[in-house]
């Protein structure tokens, strides 16, 4: 068989087969290769005229097809089935050619995979890819990791099929070493996870406080979506909720079931943040707020518990509530992903990765879900400032907060009384005035801590860590 083609995709339900798509559609020739036969030789003859393809259907035959350095796109699915395709096809691979797992692997999967075919010589490049499967069709936005010398040959490949940004820029940067890809296409997941929740309560605040119904709802955010909140999720929230079921000709949104699955990434986000200390309260929220919905007969055991019942507004008033869950909405938004790039960033300290958080903003501006018109502005922040301590520190976002925040407050205090839940806005407001404070209460965490524990704590009037005996005459000393 010739060596012929530029790059090769195993793997071939939905995303591995639009991903190599968009690679023959820009131009490239593409080997194909996956496990069921039949699925590989279906996407020749459905879409061979959109480019040139290689079919085989043994690994050996797959590897021939590839020109060196070999470039072997994996899509499956992310732990024991990437491992197993890995062991199928590395013994076939020579040094210098590469490995893309372009699967939401966990990053730490990924650090130890790049670790153990390194010593082989070969480049594994864990890449996140989000946009669903329109994007890997027709451009998503490319996450990849690995070392500099794989990206000089793959990077301008990933940069011809990503999306571009209005100003034409690629929507794909080299992330860092080994697991920087995977871990900022996480922690891109955990934002959205807060994201799609922040949503929620705004939809369900104008629903059941405001009184709108789903189609008014729907033409508030599309309102909302040539403004600040421009974004792709606002955008299909308005599509949503303007659809009506066919079959029984209720709004879309009331047919289905109020249960949210989740595959794990927001989930690791959160978990991945408790090892580094960063608190990630909103996206934690969005994250246990799915796993509520989850519980039915947990829900259905507490629906009759006492609470107040929602008295819908008076037309005018409803107006006025709108405008201020816009506030509150895109002031918890800000806060959202202030704690996704803070992940980042610390992700970036704890392993090496000097990550460039501007250049995350920046490719994330097109081609992925989260995608908003003032991920412009984030990126512009931290070009501004590479050592921007939180973005609530930039003087533009820090002012938009400042005018956002009385509706903010009153939007939580209609929640409360009227008994919508708003956990994320909520986690967002409470996260804010922990960064204002003056003083926490940890000092009295900490001096509770070594009441039982002898903990030790410091003074803020001189320098040392000291312990109280707290028997007897409580005397000080020092640790």
């Amino acid at each position: 068989m010739s060596t012929t083609a530029q790059i090769g995709v195993t793997g071939l339900a939905v995303m591995g087969r639009n991903l190599a798509r968009n690679f023959a559609r820009n131009g490239y020739t593409v080997a194909l290769h996956n496990r069921t036969a039949s699925r590989t030789h279906d996407l020749v003859a459905e879409f061979g005229e959109e480019g040139i393809f290689v079919p085989t259907e043994a690994a050996k035959d797959f590897v021939a097809a590839l020109e060196r350095p070999r470039r072997l796109v994996i899509m499956v699915k992310a732990g024991e089935p990437t491992d197993a395709v890995i062991q199928e096809f590395a013994p076939l691979l020579e040094p210098g050619d590469m490995i893309i797992d372009g699967g939401n692997a966990h990053f730490a999967d990924t650090r130890r995979r790049e670790r153990e075919l390194r010593e082989q010589g070969i480049h594994f490049v864990g890449t996140g890819i989000s946009g669903g499967e329109e994007g890997a069709l027709h451009g998503p936005s490319i996450m990849p990791g690995g070392s500099a010398e794989s990206y000089e040959s793959l990077g301008p490949m990933l940069e011809k099929i990503s999306a571009k940004a209005k100003d034409g820029a690629p929507c794909v940067t080299h992330v860092g070493p080994d697991g920087a890809g995977h871990f900022v296409k996480m922690v891109h997941n955990g934002i959205e996870y807060a994201d799609m929740q922040l949503i929620g309560e705004a939809y369900q605040l104008l629903r059941d406080v405001a009184g709108y119904s789903p189609g008014q709802i729907a033409e508030i955010f599309r309102t909302w979506n040539t403004g600040r909140l421009d974004s792709y999720l606002i955008e299909i929230t308005a599509q949503v909720l303007s659809h009506v079921d066919a079959a029984s000709g209720e709004p879309f949104v009331d047919v289905v079931v109020d249960q949210a699955e989740q595959k794990g990434t927001g989930r690791w986000t959160v978990q991945i943040a408790l090892d580094l200390g960063v608190p990630v309260s909103g996206i934690a929220e969005a994250v246990f707020a799915r796993s509520l919905s989850g519980h039915a007969a947990l829900r259905a055991a507490s629906r009759d518990l006492a609470g107040p019942k929602a008295a819908p507004l008076s037309e005018s008033e409803a107006a006025a509530f709108a405008d201020r869950v816009e506030q509150a909405l895109y002031a918890s938004k800000i806060v959202s992903y202030t704690q996704g790039f803070h992940e980042i960033a610390a992700g970036s300290e704890e392993y090496g990765w000097d990550i460039d958080l501007g250049a995350i903003a920046a490719i994330w501006r097109d081609g992925c879900i989260i995608r908003a018109a003032f991920l412009d502005r984030i990126r512009a922040a931290y070009d501004t400032r590479p050592d921007l301590p939180s973005l609530l520190s930039d003087e533009t976002f820090a002012r938009e907060i400042a005018a956002a925040q009385d509706d903010w407050r009153e939007v939580l205090v209609a929640a409360t009384r009227q008994g919508v839940p708003a956990p994320g806005f909520a986690a967002a407001l409470a996260y804010y005035d922990a960064l204002r404070a003056e003083r926490l209460p940890a000092a009295l965490t900490q001096a509770q801590r070594d009441f039982f524990g002898a903990h030790t704590y410091r003074r803020v009037d001189r320098e040392g860590t000291f312990h109280t005996l707290w028997g007897g005459d409580r005397s000080e000393v020092e640790a």
